[in-house]
């Protein structure tokens, strides 16, 4: 597992998984080289503090820089010299990518590009790319496999991470560097993002406003904890995958491509929670009700997820298994304290 003094450049180390998984790795005697945009898709302003309280910790140093900058992004890198390159910036949201699909072709297409041809430059041991549990679609067979058929995205968002799942795969083949994508599951914890429904709930529950509450609750999410989810990424690290020697000895059950050093892996909880259970646990932290305005389904949104993450056990032996109403209590008592409600 990583650790001592490995190299590793995270890029989007300003937003929330990438200073969780930042702050795991430097506790771990990493050296971290960050990069982030500091886009204002949300309060900048939580990215800033995040950064900042990383900037302070030994063994971590950032540039600031877009993903689309592609001389900026070598600059930092072959500052850094990395052995492991993490990439995890991204332009988020399905509903966004309905708004601004720009966003999404610069920074997931171009971004990914260039992150990819630097790892390539460097030969780096290890590239690992995130990925969504979006990209499985319409895909109605549950729990999620990484060997499913997903074809059918039903947002430009999940459509930009199944690109970009395809590109890695064909960089991987053609120059033999080893890539593990890793699909996320809702993703949840302390310091998280203002524009996913935990953050929402509970400003509006502690504010007296109503939430809105999309197919009147009849949904159901994989809820990662995010330090379930960045442990998983760590493990990951040293998983790294080789080019099989014939199709047939890859494991039953593997996404190993038997064709490149690539591997998709499912990062997830294992276990589906239905969205009213999801809200009344938040409910129950506050002391308070929610006024619940129920809304139909959003374009681009999927009624579950839900993953089979028997392969990342598999690999590292690690198993996400912290319980939402768990995750939920430390996030709202966060929450408190950091806006001071």
């Amino acid at each position: 597992m990583a650790d001592g003094k490995t190299r590793v450049f995270i890029t989007g180390t300003a937003g929330f998984i990438g200073y969780h998984l930042a702050r795991l790795l430097l506790e771990a005697g990493c050296t971290v080289h960050g990069y982030d945009g500091m886009t204002d898709y949300y309060d900048v302003a939580l990215k800033r503090r995040r950064q900042a309280m990383l900037l302070q910790t030994p063994g971590f140093a950032a540039t600031e820089g877009m993903l689309e900058d592609g001389a900026r992004l070598d600059a930092a890198i072959d500052a850094c010299a990395p052995e492991v390159i993490v990439h995890l910036a991204a332009q988020a949201g399905v509903r966004y990518s309905i708004e601004n699909p720009r966003a999404y072709v610069d920074a997931n297409l171009v971004g990914s590009f260039n992150v990819m041809e630097a790892a390539r430059r460097h030969a780096v041991r290890h590239l690992l790319m995130a990925s969504t549990s979006s990209v499985y679609g319409a895909n109605p067979e549950m729990p999620y496999r990484e060997t499913d058929k997903a074809d059918t995205q039903m947002s430009f968002y999940a459509a930009t991470k199944k690109a970009n799942e395809a590109m890695g795969h064909a960089w991987a083949h053609i120059h033999g560097l080893p890539i593990t994508m890793f699909r996320f599951f809702t993703v949840y914890g302390p310091w998280g993002r203002p524009d996913m429904a935990l953050f929402k709930f509970t400003d509006a529950i502690l504010a007296g406003r109503p939430i809105d509450i999309y197919n009147h609750g009849e949904m159901w999410r994989d809820f990662t904890y995010i330090d379930d989810l960045v442990a998983g990424i760590r493990a990951l690290i040293d998983a790294v995958p080789g080019r099989p020697e014939t199709p047939e000895a890859i494991a039953p059950g593997d996404s190993l491509s038997p064709v490149a050093p690539f591997r998709i892996v499912n990062i997830g909880n294992s276990t589906k929670v239905r969205l009213l259970d999801f809200v009344e646990a938040i409910e129950a932290e506050i002391g308070r009700p929610a006024l619940r305005n129920m809304m139909p389904m959003q374009p681009g949104d999927v009624p579950a997820t839900w993953a089979d993450a028997s392969l990342l056990r598999h690999l590292t032996g690690h198993a996400p298994q912290t319980d939402f109403r768990e995750g939920v209590a430390r996030f709202v008592r966060w929450f408190r304290d950091y806006y001071g409600r």
